[in-house]
């Protein structure tokens, strides 16, 4: 008699098929440096797909609309910026895009598979292999070296990158053995973007990476993020209130009050070291 799926099993397996009943193909922007790097690709190139994204929190008796019915793509490779002030809904977008979070309606879906009703076992697998994940803070480990903080995800990933190759993309090869009090905010952060990249996600979502850090600092952080997308063709979504970080960017969604107020591409993308605020 057959064996018997849990629910939790079956849904798993429909996320994440075994390895060799994947099409693994190069990127159609760039190959890893050292070789092709792999990815699990779907028919189309669009990466996330939103509709009608609602999401309220109870705080007490008054509920707190953070997001109002928001429309939302990532396509492959592409670089976006979601630009608005505090309190405009960036961050519980891109925390629902990355499975922290779910919305309250609406439905948002990662290569046309449903995440909106994935359980908790579906979406932690989901960010394990596929998001890379920086933040304003850089949420490192004091006692650990550079290397050994990105070392602690390379040990779970299913094909990783060596993690000195990893601080050799963002420029912290001669850096991999210093601790983090060790180096400067704009190096640690760039640890960080290592970490992230290291598990060689198909998205890398950044909430705020300049935002605790200097113009000059700031400027050396975001050319390792468009290097990661450049060379490794990662579909790249950076949330920003500083709209001068807007135009590195191949389009600008614009947040307003829980809602897309603006969707427009740049005519002309510039260089991180061409910015200046």
């Amino acid at each position: 008699m057959p064996t018997q799926q849990s629910p939790k099993l079956k849904n798993l397996a429909t996320w994440f098929p075994p390895i060799e009943s994947v099409n693994m193909t190069e990127t159609a922007v760039g190959a890893h440096p050292t070789g092709s790097r792999r990815v699990d690709q779907a028919p189309s190139d669009l990466v996330f797909e939103a509709h009608g994204v609602t999401k309220v929190y109870a705080m007490g008796d008054v509920s707190v609309h953070a997001l109002r019915g928001v429309d939302f793509q990532l396509r492959a490779s592409e670089f976006i910026v979601l630009l608005g002030p505090s309190g405009s809904g960036k961050s519980t977008l891109l925390n629902i895009l990355g499975g922290l979070d779910l919305p309250t309606a609406g439905r948002v879906s990662y290569r046309g598979r449903d995440l909106s009703g994935a359980d908790d076992s579906t979406r932690t697998e989901y960010r394990r292999r596929h998001v890379g994940f920086v933040f304003q803070f850089y949420n490192l480990i004091p006692s650990l070296t550079a290397k050994e903080n990105v070392a602690l995800v390379t040990e779970i990933a299913r094909d990783p990158l060596p993690p000195a190759e990893a601080l050799g993309i963002v420029g912290l090869g001669d850096r991999m053995n210093h601790f983090p009090a060790q180096m400067s905010g704009g190096e640690q952060q760039r640890v960080a973007i290592a970490r992230a990249i290291a598990k060689r996600p198909d998205v890398l979502l950044c909430d705020e990476p300049t935002g605790a850090l200097d113009i000059s600092t700031g400027i050396v952080v975001l050319e390792a993020i468009e290097r990661i997308n450049r060379e490794l063709g990662t579909a790249t979504a950076v949330i920003t209130h500083n709209a001068a970080v807007s135009a590195i960017a191949d389009r600008v969604v614009h947040l307003s009050d829980g809602r897309i107020a603006g969707d427009h591409r740049n005519s002309r993308k510039v260089s991180a070291r061409e910015l200046s605020w």
